[in-house]
């Protein structure tokens, strides 16, 4: 079962075209197996679309800033 630290809140989820809350997802998780948690913990690092027990579900990751050597920039200071 996915907890609600899994989920993080950078990450928009839509489930059949509408969002969808933490709570509904873990909700939603009670019932599938394995290797179904697995493949949706990798969708949550990457993002993308795809379909689990008839619905579907569409993750957009929010990409980090990276600096011209490649690394994850800090947050600027004020």
């Amino acid at each position: 079962m996915l907890s609600k630290q899994s989920i993080r809140g950078e990450i928009q989820i839509l489930a059949n075209g509408e969002p969808i809350g933490k709570e509904e997802i873990i909700a939603l998780s009670e019932t599938w197996n394995e290797n179904q948690e697995i493949f949706f913990r990798k969708m949550l690092k990457q993002g993308g679309s795809f379909k689990i027990k008839d619905i579907h579900f569409s993750i957009k990751v929010q990409e980090q800033l990276r600096d011209s050597r490649g690394d994850i920039s800090a947050p600027l200071k004020s």
